[in-house]
Protein backbone atom coordinates (compact mmCIF):
# COMPACT_ATOMS: atom_id res chain seq x y z
CA UNK A 1 0.00 0.00 0.00
CA UNK A 2 1.39 3.22 -0.53
CA UNK A 3 1.89 5.82 1.97
CA UNK A 4 -0.22 8.91 0.17
CA UNK A 5 0.99 12.35 0.84
CA UNK A 6 -2.41 13.16 1.93
CA UNK A 7 -1.89 15.31 4.78
CA UNK A 8 0.82 17.27 3.68
CA UNK A 9 -0.02 20.95 5.60
CA UNK A 10 1.48 24.42 5.53
CA UNK A 11 2.89 23.81 9.54
CA UNK A 12 2.62 26.97 10.88
CA UNK A 13 4.91 27.75 13.89
CA UNK A 14 8.96 27.50 14.08
CA UNK A 15 10.17 25.39 15.92
CA UNK A 16 13.07 26.16 18.21
CA UNK A 17 14.83 23.24 17.19
CA UNK A 18 14.29 23.00 13.27
CA UNK A 19 15.92 19.49 13.17
CA UNK A 20 13.09 18.37 15.16
CA UNK A 21 10.34 20.62 13.83
CA UNK A 22 11.30 19.80 9.92
CA UNK A 23 10.68 15.48 11.79
CA UNK A 24 7.70 16.27 13.28
CA UNK A 25 6.38 17.98 10.06
CA UNK A 26 7.05 15.20 8.58
CA UNK A 27 5.40 12.27 10.10
CA UNK A 28 2.45 14.05 11.98
CA UNK A 29 1.11 16.13 8.90
CA UNK A 30 1.53 12.97 6.06
CA UNK A 31 4.51 14.24 4.17
CA UNK A 32 6.48 11.36 2.79
CA UNK A 33 8.51 12.42 -0.57
CA UNK A 34 8.29 11.04 -3.65
CA UNK A 35 4.66 10.02 -2.93
CA UNK A 36 3.42 13.20 -2.82
CA UNK A 37 2.53 13.19 -6.95
CA UNK A 38 0.28 9.87 -6.51
CA UNK A 39 -2.36 12.32 -4.34
CA UNK A 40 -4.77 14.53 -4.68
CA UNK A 41 -5.67 15.61 -1.49
CA UNK A 42 -2.76 18.01 -0.73
CA UNK A 43 -5.01 20.54 0.13
CA UNK A 44 -5.57 22.48 3.69
CA UNK A 45 -3.61 23.34 6.90
CA UNK A 46 -2.98 21.61 10.19
CA UNK A 47 -4.38 18.41 11.14
CA UNK A 48 -7.11 18.89 13.27
CA UNK A 49 -9.69 15.67 14.92
CA UNK A 50 -12.39 17.68 15.15
CA UNK A 51 -13.36 17.72 12.15
CA UNK A 52 -16.41 15.32 12.73
CA UNK A 53 -19.09 15.09 15.19
CA UNK A 54 -22.37 13.50 15.85
CA UNK A 55 -25.80 14.84 17.02
CA UNK A 56 -26.59 12.11 19.06
CA UNK A 57 -30.74 13.10 18.71
CA UNK A 58 -31.39 13.29 15.50
CA UNK A 59 -28.66 10.49 14.43
CA UNK A 60 -26.52 12.77 12.14
CA UNK A 61 -23.23 13.09 11.31
CA UNK A 62 -20.98 16.03 10.23
CA UNK A 63 -17.57 16.36 8.67
CA UNK A 64 -15.78 19.08 6.98
CA UNK A 65 -14.91 18.74 3.38
CA UNK A 66 -12.13 21.08 3.42
CA UNK A 67 -11.10 21.07 -0.29
CA UNK A 68 -14.90 21.59 -1.60
CA UNK A 69 -15.53 24.36 1.22
CA UNK A 70 -19.08 22.08 1.97
CA UNK A 71 -19.76 20.29 5.16
CA UNK A 72 -21.00 16.65 4.35
CA UNK A 73 -23.92 15.02 6.32
CA UNK A 74 -24.35 11.73 7.33
CA UNK A 75 -28.32 10.46 8.54
CA UNK A 76 -27.40 7.34 10.49
CA UNK A 77 -30.86 5.78 10.44
CA UNK A 78 -31.29 6.32 6.96
CA UNK A 79 -27.93 6.21 5.09
CA UNK A 80 -28.59 9.24 2.99
CA UNK A 81 -26.03 11.85 2.25
CA UNK A 82 -26.07 15.38 1.68
CA UNK A 83 -23.68 18.35 1.40
CA UNK A 84 -23.79 22.17 2.66
CA UNK A 85 -21.73 25.23 1.45
CA UNK A 86 -19.79 26.85 4.03
CA UNK A 87 -17.14 29.56 4.08
CA UNK A 88 -13.82 28.54 2.49
CA UNK A 89 -11.35 25.94 4.21
CA UNK A 90 -13.72 24.90 6.56
CA UNK A 91 -11.51 22.68 9.29
CA UNK A 92 -13.06 22.07 12.35
CA UNK A 93 -16.68 21.71 13.91
CA UNK A 94 -18.98 21.71 16.97
CA UNK A 95 -22.12 20.56 17.69
CA UNK A 96 -24.88 21.52 20.39
CA UNK A 97 -27.06 18.74 20.67
CA UNK A 98 -29.83 20.67 22.18
CA UNK A 99 -29.93 23.41 20.40
CA UNK A 100 -29.28 21.60 16.90
CA UNK A 101 -27.11 24.21 15.66
CA UNK A 102 -23.92 22.99 14.47
CA UNK A 103 -21.21 25.42 14.32
CA UNK A 104 -18.14 24.85 11.49
CA UNK A 105 -14.66 26.98 11.26
CA UNK A 106 -13.80 28.29 8.31
CA UNK A 107 -9.98 29.07 8.33
CA UNK A 108 -9.46 31.19 5.25
CA UNK A 109 -12.92 32.78 5.06
CA UNK A 110 -12.05 34.06 8.58
CA UNK A 111 -15.52 32.97 9.53
CA UNK A 112 -17.99 30.69 11.48
CA UNK A 113 -20.65 29.24 9.53
CA UNK A 114 -24.14 28.34 11.89
CA UNK A 115 -25.86 25.40 10.63
CA UNK A 116 -29.56 24.95 11.57
CA UNK A 117 -29.65 20.46 12.17
CA UNK A 118 -33.34 20.47 11.49
CA UNK A 119 -33.14 21.32 7.66
CA UNK A 120 -29.55 20.98 7.25
CA UNK A 121 -29.27 24.47 6.38
CA UNK A 122 -27.34 27.82 6.73
CA UNK A 123 -28.75 30.14 9.23
CA UNK A 124 -25.76 32.56 9.92
CA UNK A 125 -22.32 33.44 9.06
CA UNK A 126 -20.38 34.67 11.97
CA UNK A 127 -17.10 37.01 11.07
CA UNK A 128 -13.88 36.67 13.16
CA UNK A 129 -11.27 39.19 12.96
CA UNK A 130 -9.12 39.54 9.25
CA UNK A 131 -5.87 37.36 9.64
CA UNK A 132 -7.42 35.43 12.77
CA UNK A 133 -6.99 32.20 10.99
CA UNK A 134 -9.93 30.08 13.19
CA UNK A 135 -9.16 26.65 14.06
CA UNK A 136 -10.90 24.64 16.38
CA UNK A 137 -13.96 25.01 18.22
CA UNK A 138 -16.27 23.60 21.15
CA UNK A 139 -19.91 23.98 22.13
CA UNK A 140 -20.81 23.98 25.64
CA UNK A 141 -24.43 22.81 25.78
CA UNK A 142 -24.99 23.61 28.95
CA UNK A 143 -24.54 27.20 28.81
CA UNK A 144 -25.32 27.33 25.27
CA UNK A 145 -21.82 29.28 24.76
CA UNK A 146 -19.32 28.10 21.55
CA UNK A 147 -16.13 28.64 21.94
CA UNK A 148 -13.22 29.08 18.87
CA UNK A 149 -9.31 29.44 18.90
CA UNK A 150 -7.57 31.32 16.47
CA UNK A 151 -3.72 30.38 14.98
CA UNK A 152 -3.35 34.11 14.67
CA UNK A 153 -5.34 35.83 17.25
CA UNK A 154 -4.29 36.25 21.04
CA UNK A 155 -8.37 35.89 21.82
CA UNK A 156 -10.31 32.94 22.14
CA UNK A 157 -13.37 33.89 20.20
CA UNK A 158 -17.18 33.57 22.11
CA UNK A 159 -20.22 33.15 20.28
CA UNK A 160 -23.67 33.12 22.26
CA UNK A 161 -25.67 30.64 20.66
CA UNK A 162 -29.25 32.33 21.52
CA UNK A 163 -28.26 35.66 19.98
CA UNK A 164 -24.84 34.96 17.78
CA UNK A 165 -23.07 38.05 19.06
CA UNK A 166 -19.57 37.40 19.50
CA UNK A 167 -17.08 38.23 23.20
CA UNK A 168 -13.43 37.81 23.15
CA UNK A 169 -11.40 36.41 25.90
CA UNK A 170 -7.57 37.54 26.12
CA UNK A 171 -6.17 33.98 26.03
CA UNK A 172 -3.51 33.86 23.55
CA UNK A 173 -3.90 31.63 20.29
CA UNK A 174 -4.55 27.84 20.50
CA UNK A 175 -4.46 24.47 18.74
CA UNK A 176 -6.35 22.51 21.55
CA UNK A 177 -9.78 23.12 23.34
CA UNK A 178 -11.50 21.67 25.77
CA UNK A 179 -14.57 22.20 27.98
CA UNK A 180 -15.33 20.97 31.52
CA UNK A 181 -19.32 21.90 31.83
CA UNK A 182 -19.70 21.08 34.84
CA UNK A 183 -17.40 23.92 36.25
CA UNK A 184 -17.50 25.75 33.25
CA UNK A 185 -14.06 25.74 32.41
CA UNK A 186 -12.04 25.72 29.53
CA UNK A 187 -8.81 24.12 28.73
CA UNK A 188 -6.70 25.49 25.98
CA UNK A 189 -3.21 24.15 24.69
CA UNK A 190 -1.11 25.30 22.35
CA UNK A 191 2.09 23.44 20.46
CA UNK A 192 4.71 26.23 20.96
CA UNK A 193 3.11 27.49 24.05
CA UNK A 194 4.37 25.56 27.70
CA UNK A 195 1.55 26.66 29.13
CA UNK A 196 -1.70 24.73 29.68
CA UNK A 197 -3.93 28.10 30.17
CA UNK A 198 -7.48 26.89 32.54
CA UNK A 199 -9.95 29.95 31.95
CA UNK A 200 -13.30 30.56 33.68
CA UNK A 201 -15.69 30.95 31.01
CA UNK A 202 -17.99 32.80 33.09
CA UNK A 203 -15.30 35.84 33.61
CA UNK A 204 -12.20 35.05 31.35
CA UNK A 205 -10.35 34.82 34.70
CA UNK A 206 -7.07 32.77 33.47
CA UNK A 207 -4.85 30.82 34.92
CA UNK A 208 -1.18 29.33 33.14
CA UNK A 209 0.73 26.08 34.16
CA UNK A 210 3.96 25.38 32.54
CA UNK A 211 4.35 21.44 31.38
CA UNK A 212 6.82 22.16 27.85
CA UNK A 213 6.57 23.02 24.17
CA UNK A 214 5.36 20.54 21.62
CA UNK A 215 2.04 19.66 22.66
CA UNK A 216 -0.19 17.78 20.41
CA UNK A 217 -3.61 15.73 21.25
CA UNK A 218 -5.70 16.16 24.31
CA UNK A 219 -8.27 14.94 26.82
CA UNK A 220 -9.92 15.58 30.20
CA UNK A 221 -10.68 12.56 32.39
CA UNK A 222 -13.69 14.15 34.46
CA UNK A 223 -13.59 12.15 37.19
CA UNK A 224 -9.93 12.92 38.63
CA UNK A 225 -10.03 16.23 37.35
CA UNK A 226 -6.88 15.22 35.14
CA UNK A 227 -5.71 16.56 31.36
CA UNK A 228 -3.92 14.34 29.61
CA UNK A 229 -2.00 15.74 27.05
CA UNK A 230 1.10 14.26 24.38
CA UNK A 231 4.16 15.56 24.23
CA UNK A 232 5.15 15.01 21.19
CA UNK A 233 9.08 16.83 22.01
CA UNK A 234 9.72 14.47 24.29
CA UNK A 235 7.59 11.14 23.60
CA UNK A 236 5.72 11.32 27.12
CA UNK A 237 1.86 11.78 28.33
CA UNK A 238 1.96 14.76 30.57
CA UNK A 239 -0.80 14.28 33.30
CA UNK A 240 -2.43 17.71 34.61
CA UNK A 241 -4.23 17.83 37.76
CA UNK A 242 -6.22 20.88 37.18
CA UNK A 243 -7.32 21.54 40.56
CA UNK A 244 -3.61 21.12 41.93
CA UNK A 245 -1.10 21.74 39.16
CA UNK A 246 0.41 18.16 40.01
CA UNK A 247 1.85 17.13 36.80
CA UNK A 248 3.21 13.79 36.16
CA UNK A 249 5.13 11.88 33.31
CA UNK A 250 4.17 8.99 31.13
CA UNK A 251 6.97 7.71 28.67
CA UNK A 252 4.84 6.13 25.64
CA UNK A 253 6.43 5.97 22.24
CA UNK A 254 7.43 8.14 19.07
CA UNK A 255 5.27 11.19 18.49
CA UNK A 256 1.78 10.89 20.60
CA UNK A 257 -0.31 12.96 18.58
CA UNK A 258 -3.87 11.79 20.05
CA UNK A 259 -5.46 10.70 23.40
CA UNK A 260 -8.48 9.58 24.52
CA UNK A 261 -9.55 8.15 28.21
CA UNK A 262 -12.54 5.91 29.59
CA UNK A 263 -13.26 7.11 32.96
CA UNK A 264 -15.69 3.68 33.28
CA UNK A 265 -12.21 2.08 33.41
CA UNK A 266 -9.58 4.41 34.34
CA UNK A 267 -7.31 3.78 31.04
CA UNK A 268 -5.78 5.98 28.68
CA UNK A 269 -4.65 5.46 25.30
CA UNK A 270 -2.07 7.49 23.24
CA UNK A 271 -1.97 7.04 19.56
CA UNK A 272 2.06 7.05 18.66
CA UNK A 273 2.31 8.51 15.15
CA UNK A 274 6.01 7.60 14.88
CA UNK A 275 6.18 4.09 16.15
CA UNK A 276 2.47 3.27 14.40
CA UNK A 277 1.67 1.80 17.63
CA UNK A 278 -1.45 2.59 20.95
CA UNK A 279 0.11 3.03 24.06
CA UNK A 280 -2.18 1.14 26.98
CA UNK A 281 -1.76 3.38 30.16
CA UNK A 282 -3.80 2.11 33.31
CA UNK A 283 -4.26 5.06 34.80
CA UNK A 284 -4.55 4.09 38.50
CA UNK A 285 -0.85 2.53 38.17
CA UNK A 286 0.36 5.32 35.92
CA UNK A 287 2.09 3.52 33.76
CA UNK A 288 1.98 1.70 30.36
CA UNK A 289 0.61 -2.16 30.46
CA UNK A 290 0.42 -2.48 26.49
CA UNK A 291 1.83 -1.26 23.75
CA UNK A 292 -0.13 -2.41 20.36
CA UNK A 293 0.66 -2.58 17.04
CA UNK A 294 -1.57 -0.53 14.70
CA UNK A 295 -2.26 0.60 11.01
CA UNK A 296 0.07 3.18 9.08
CA UNK A 297 0.39 6.21 11.30
CA UNK A 298 -2.39 6.49 13.27
CA UNK A 299 -3.73 9.89 13.85
CA UNK A 300 -6.83 9.86 16.04
CA UNK A 301 -8.53 7.59 18.79
CA UNK A 302 -11.94 7.44 20.18
CA UNK A 303 -13.26 5.47 23.29
CA UNK A 304 -16.75 3.40 22.83
CA UNK A 305 -17.33 3.25 27.10
CA UNK A 306 -20.40 1.32 26.88
CA UNK A 307 -18.54 -1.57 25.20
CA UNK A 308 -15.16 -0.83 26.42
CA UNK A 309 -13.55 -0.79 22.76
CA UNK A 310 -11.46 1.53 21.37
CA UNK A 311 -10.95 2.71 17.56
CA UNK A 312 -7.74 3.98 15.98
CA UNK A 313 -7.52 6.36 12.75
CA UNK A 314 -4.61 5.15 10.47
CA UNK A 315 -4.18 8.40 8.10
CA UNK A 316 -1.79 6.33 5.57
CA UNK A 317 -3.26 2.47 5.75
CA UNK A 318 -6.87 3.95 5.01
CA UNK A 319 -8.25 1.67 7.64
CA UNK A 320 -9.00 2.03 11.20
CA UNK A 321 -7.76 -0.30 14.17
CA UNK A 322 -10.54 -2.09 16.53
CA UNK A 323 -9.41 -2.90 20.30
CA UNK A 324 -11.00 -5.18 22.91
CA UNK A 325 -10.21 -2.74 26.02
CA UNK A 326 -10.86 -5.59 28.26
CA UNK A 327 -8.29 -7.71 27.11
CA UNK A 328 -6.37 -4.86 25.36
CA UNK A 329 -5.72 -7.32 22.31
CA UNK A 330 -6.06 -5.67 18.54
CA UNK A 331 -9.41 -7.32 17.40
CA UNK A 332 -9.06 -6.15 14.07
CA UNK A 333 -9.37 -3.75 11.45
CA UNK A 334 -11.94 -2.05 8.95
CA UNK A 335 -11.34 -0.35 5.79
CA UNK A 336 -12.34 3.14 5.09
CA UNK A 337 -12.24 6.18 2.42
CA UNK A 338 -8.89 7.79 1.52
CA UNK A 339 -6.67 8.87 4.62
CA UNK A 340 -8.94 8.78 7.46
CA UNK A 341 -7.96 11.38 10.08
CA UNK A 342 -11.02 12.02 12.43
CA UNK A 343 -12.75 9.83 14.65
CA UNK A 344 -16.58 10.20 15.95
CA UNK A 345 -18.19 7.50 17.70
CA UNK A 346 -22.28 5.80 18.25
CA UNK A 347 -21.80 3.16 20.60
CA UNK A 348 -26.02 2.90 20.82
CA UNK A 349 -25.62 2.45 17.37
CA UNK A 350 -22.52 0.10 17.35
CA UNK A 351 -21.10 2.27 14.37
CA UNK A 352 -17.59 4.53 13.79
CA UNK A 353 -17.58 7.25 11.63
CA UNK A 354 -14.32 8.75 9.80
CA UNK A 355 -13.20 12.32 8.05
CA UNK A 356 -11.50 11.57 5.36
CA UNK A 357 -8.96 13.67 3.22
CA UNK A 358 -9.78 11.66 0.06
CA UNK A 359 -13.23 10.19 -0.52
CA UNK A 360 -15.56 9.98 0.01
CA UNK A 361 -15.61 12.72 3.44
CA UNK A 362 -17.55 10.79 5.83
CA UNK A 363 -16.91 6.47 6.27
CA UNK A 364 -19.26 4.65 7.60
CA UNK A 365 -18.37 1.37 9.77
CA UNK A 366 -21.11 -1.15 11.61
CA UNK A 367 -18.67 -2.56 14.34
CA UNK A 368 -21.59 -4.16 15.61
CA UNK A 369 -19.51 -7.38 15.65
CA UNK A 370 -16.84 -6.12 17.69
CA UNK A 371 -19.02 -6.72 21.25
CA UNK A 372 -18.88 -10.27 20.91
CA UNK A 373 -14.85 -10.04 20.07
Amino acid sequence: MNMLNSTHRTWRRCSTSLVYAIAVTALLLGIVGTAQAETDAGYGRLITTRAIAINPRTHKVYAVDEGADRVVVTNERTGATHTIKVGMSPIALAVNPRTNRIYVVNANSNSVTVIDGKQDAVIATIKIRAGSNPYVVAADPATNKIYVANTYSDALIVIDGATNTVSRFKTGSADGIIIDPHTNTIFLMTYEDPDIRIVNASTGAMTKVNVGTHLWGMAFNPVTRTLYLGHTGTNNIVELNVQTHAVHIVPVGSIPCSVAVNPRTQMLYAVNYGSQTVSVINLKLNEVVATLPVGSHPQDVAVDEIHNRIYVANVHGNSITAINGATNKIIGAYRTGKNPYALAIDPAAQKVFTANFGEPAITTVNVAQDAAR
